[in-house]
């Protein structure tokens, strides 16, 4: 039987590029806006484009946020992509401090608008970055970029970025003006992206498919 991949609804991001590139992948997708969906959930997808406090307020709104909780206590996967992985550390400073779900200690910051010689820097960070290895991770068997070369590029959209409180839950990152942005983290069986895998070519789709198999 083929894994089970349950895509929140709560009206922030595209649900239908990450569905198709799941469904590529021979993935059942189906799309949840409750609790009681996620309470029986294999492994859920978190998507989002947009603020930080737009994105919790939907949660709440739908009444999800417990449920993802419980979801995660269980040990059941669960991956969060651009915002939907910024929404799952303990707060953010995006317009004023909003509380998160806080699976993953750290917080949401802003990304400099200089680089470290002072220079400018176009914000958001829009384009192709590479993925480095962060300091604790010397490989990346075990993670979801277990099937991707260090140096391998995929495609970023943001202003804020996610400050892990422990090194250990950064699994990568990538440089932008000199300046350490968190591209990747996992904490048990919590994983986020702060790029876009399904925008990212077949490099992303073997991010998408390592998530599917996870046990």
């Amino acid at each position: 039987m083929s894994a089970r991949v349950t895509v929140i609804d709560y009206g922030l991001g595209n649900l239908f590029s990450v569905a198709r590139a799941f469904d590529r992948l021979g993935a059942q997708t189906e799309f949840a806006s409750t609790a009681a969906q996620i309470a029986t959930a294999e492994r859920i997808l978190l998507p989002g484009v947009g603020a930080f406090a737009n994105g919790m307020q939907g949660l709440a709104r739908l009444g999800l946020i417990t449920a993802l909780q419980e979801h995660a206590r269980k040990g059941r996967p669960l991956l969060g992509i651009c915002l939907g992985m910024q929404l799952l550390f303990e707060a953010s400073e995006e317009f004023g401090r909003s509380e998160g779900l806080g699976l993953i200690p750290g917080r949401v910051v802003a990304i400099p608008d200089v680089d470290v010689d002072g220079r400018r820097l176009k914000i958001p960070h829009i384009g192709w970055n590479e993925l480095k290895p962060s300091a604790s991770y010397s490989s990346w068997e075990g993670t979801l970029l277990r099937e991707i070369a260090p140096g391998t590029s995929t495609y970023f959209v943001h202003s804020f970025a996610a400050s892990p409180l422990h090194e250990q839950h950064r699994v990568a990152d990538c440089n932008y003006g000199g300046h350490r942005i968190s591209a990747a983290v996992q904490k048990d069986a919590v994983f986020g992206c702060q790029f876009h895998p399904e925008k990212s070519g077949e490099e992303g789709m073997r991010i998408l498919k390592a998530f599917v198999e996870v046990q």
